[in-house]
């Protein structure tokens, strides 16, 4: 734990946070005795990060406006750029997996590196605060910023957001319709509701990947 103490640039106080953090619901499920994974880890993570990238970039990127700033977070907190920092942590190395998970490949899965990176966040924020959590976050979203990637991430649920929000009365929902297969093999299906009316139907590995395929088919039907 020392090496990856080091790899994230904090200490901590309580080493538990952190083993909390790299537990997959696979081992915990095989472990028993009252193991926790780290799915609520990632629950509070997902919420610190967007606090945290919105609140730099809404200070630091003071000539975009709100449409492109809201691009540009998801941009930065999406599944492809958060599996890129766990790598880049090498975060995979110390994940507690299953056998049958680590066997299939889990520890290099995009889903399971994002998440762990997001409970990682949430971790560091128990045990030390939001100024820890922030130093660690901005470590890897300042140089994505400074240097952005030349193909950037296309963000279906925002781009249909800011076509929806023309019309106030208009209501638009994400309904999560189908979950199936194990842990290490997990599909979602999502349909985004206009009005209580479908519009667009979705899968993916995580939650997040169907929503955005759902909205992605949602606007292809309208035209964008």
């Amino acid at each position: 734990m020392k090496e990856l103490e080091n790899r994230i640039g904090y200490h901590y106080k309580d080493i538990r946070f952190l083993e909390n953090a790299l537990t997959h619901s696979s081992y915990a499920n095989e472990a028993r005795h009252g193991t926790r994974s780290n799915e609520r880890l990632e629950f509070l993570g997902d919420a610190v990060l967007s606090i945290v990238v919105s609140d730099y970039i809404y200070r630091n990127c003071p000539g975009l406006p709100e449409g492109e700033l809201s691009k540009l977070r998801a941009a930065l907190v999406c599944e492809k750029s958060l599996c890129r920092f766990s790598r880049a942590l090498r975060l995979g190395d110390y994940l507690r997996l299953s056998r049958g998970e680590r066997n299939l490949g889990g520890a290099d899965r995009p889903s399971i590196l994002a998440d762990a990176f997001e409970a990682v966040i949430a971790s560091i924020y128990l045990d030390g605060g939001m100024e820890e959590a922030r130093k660690f976050i901005l470590c890897y979203v300042e140089p994505e910023i400074r240097n952005p990637k030349p193909k950037a991430f296309k963000d279906y649920k925002t781009t249909l957001q800011e076509i929806i929000q023309k019309n106030p009365e208009e209501r638009l929902e994400y309904v999560l319709v189908g979950e199936e297969g194990p842990d290490h093999n997990k599909h979602f299906s999502v349909e985004v509701h206009l009005n209580n009316n479908v519009i667009g139907r979705g899968g993916g590995r995580s939650k997040k990947e169907a929503e955005q395929q759902a909205a992605r088919e949602a606007l292809e039907l309208m035209g964008y």
